[in-house]
């Protein structure tokens, strides 16, 4: 925690420098600089380097305390068995009463974090919220979250919601980065939250919801460094998940096209990242072509399981159709039939999907099986659904084992936008370092999973026709017990006449 706090120990620093500099006349003060670094006592004019490593210092993963099982779901619809458990790869599905919104979502994951860090509250500067769960059209989730910093009298927080799908979250993380690598950083941490509840109606894709939260701490020398300059992304406008109807929680899918769409932004992202890198390479004398074996480990936005394992694959086969010499041997044995194809002809092509999803198994175990652990018994968490899979990755492995790896990630939000981007894991692994402590606060997930209440799908039915019944009505309180909900939840109280919130937190 000593290295944790250092910048915060520097803010009162830099903002004196700062005041004192306002009382010069303006002929005597310094030239304006693209980034200014917080090193004690040195005067504006000589910070033109960049806070060294910024990423993620610290993660807080929070999801409800109820699920119900798929296996007994498949029963409950009258669906062949399998179709959610094998088909979709999902095994479990969180999810939320009325007593849970994002607004409630977001004020638990941030609290958790805060008491697990022991971070003061003034020692945030930035606080963004990247949902898609939209249950007031002028009102930010992140208005709400400045009750936590009533106390700490701290105003003075940049950054607002962000939304576009389950992109939003992605988007709010790399406007904490820039803000820190920016002019405008004043010494203090950042702090990026992604919150949504996913539910669809009666149906083919209700087994595909989920909810829960994630909260990250950004900052400088931290364990998990967001690559600069290393960011493919592609956006385009397209109708493939969209939320028109604002009486709703629930969307309108074109699932087909959705899966199109999610594996058309995979190959552009994917191109314009290699572009990237290997620019970067060539900067500094390596001449050769990127591929998967760069990356360590890939994780994914994961709507579900099924189609993550399948993106690995359709990696492996761009990188097989850019392969030079014989493929014929190696990883690529017995492809050779597919050398011809253009990757826009084959998204619905089955016989490129099997062998590549056959020949990209060993690669999938290895890379990414573990990132899908809370996706697979807690479901789609939309925008913090690729956070998730971080965290799920951070659980299944040790410090040692992460230690100086580039963890690849895929972003995907629906209508569209997306981002292929890394990040680059700490050297040092040592007891005590914040690598070991990242790794250790995610130790406790499967346990955390496991606490759960098992509901009836008959249940899980109920609660979700009070859902629909409740959604943007005035003058209630959820029904529920409160005691239903894990210890330092915070949860709806009360929606009064003017459909304003109040919540409450169970006591921890």
């Amino acid at each position: 925690m000593q290295r944790l706090l250092t910048p915060v120990r520097q803010v009162l620093q830099v903002k004196r420098v700062m005041q004192e500099a306002s009382l010069l006349p303006a002929r005597l003060l310094p030239a304006a600089h693209p980034s200014f670094s917080t090193v004690p006592a040195v005067p504006l004019a000589k910070t033109d380097t960049w806070p060294k490593d910024v990423g993620i210092l610290a993660m807080e993963v929070y999801f409800p305390a109820q699920y119900v099982d798929q296996t007994e779901l498949e029963k409950f619809n009258k669906v062949e068995a399998g179709r959610y458990t094998v088909g979709l790869g999902q095994t479990q599905m969180g999810f939320c009463s009325v007593q849970e919104d994002v607004n409630s979502l977001c004020l638990t994951v941030v609290q958790q974090l805060m008491e697990r860090t022991q971070l003061p509250w003034d020692s945030v500067g930035r606080l963004e919220v990247g949902t898609e769960t939209i249950i007031d059209k002028s009102k930010a989730v992140k208005t709400v979250l400045m009750e936590l910093f009533q106390d700490s009298g701290n105003t003075d927080i940049e950054g607002i919601d962000t939304t576009n799908a389950c992109y939003g979250g992605t988007a709010s993380l790399f406007n904490a980065a820039n803000w820190m690598e920016s002019s405008s950083w004043d010494g203090r941490y950042a702090l990026v939250v992604c919150g949504d509840i996913a539910v669809y109606p009666s149906g083919n894709a209700r087994p595909t919801g989920g909810a829960g939260a994630v909260a990250m701490l950004v900052g400088p020398e931290a364990p998990l460094v967001l690559e600069r300059g290393l960011r493919g992304t592609h956006m385009e406008n397209v109708y493939d998940f969209y939320k028109p109807d604002v009486t709703s929680e629930y969307p309108l899918v074109d699932g087909k096209l959705s899966i199109q769409c999610y594996l058309r932004a995979l190959d552009k992202c994917y191109a314009f990242y290699r572009q990237k890198i290997e620019k970067q390479w060539k900067q500094a004398g390596i001449d050769r072509p990127f591929t998967l074996d760069d990356l360590q480990y890939v994780i994914f936005h994961t709507p579900f399981c099924k189609l993550v394992q399948k993106s690995l694959a359709r990696l492996m086969f761009n990188d097989f159709l850019l392969a030079s010499g014989d493929s014929q041997t190696g990883i690529y044995k017995g492809l050779e039939a597919f050398r011809g194809l253009k990757l826009e002809d084959t998204y619905t092509n089955k016989d490129v999907d099997k062998a590549f999803l056959k020949a990209s198994l060993d690669m999938f175990n290895k890379k990414t099986k573990n990132s899908l652990y809370l996706s697979t018994y807690n479901g789609n968490m939309y925008t913090s659904s690729l956070y998730g899979c971080l965290a799920s990755l951070l659980a299944h492995h040790s410090a040692q084992d992460l230690a100086g790896s580039r963890i690849g990630a895929f972003s995907y939000g629906s209508g569209l936008a997306a981002s292929f981007f890394s990040f680059r894991v700490s050297q040092d692994a040592s007891p005590g370092s914040p690598l070991e402590k990242l790794v250790t606060s995610a130790s406790d997930l499967q346990k955390r999973l496991a606490s759960r209440k098992r509901v009836s799908p008959e249940e899980f039915t109920e609660i979700m026709n009070q859902r629909e019944e409740y959604y943007h009505k005035m003058n209630f309180s959820p029904p529920g017990d409160k005691n239903s909900l894990f210890p330092g939840t915070w949860y709806l109280e009360r929606v009064d006449e003017l459909y304003r919130r109040k919540y409450a937190r169970r006591p921890v």
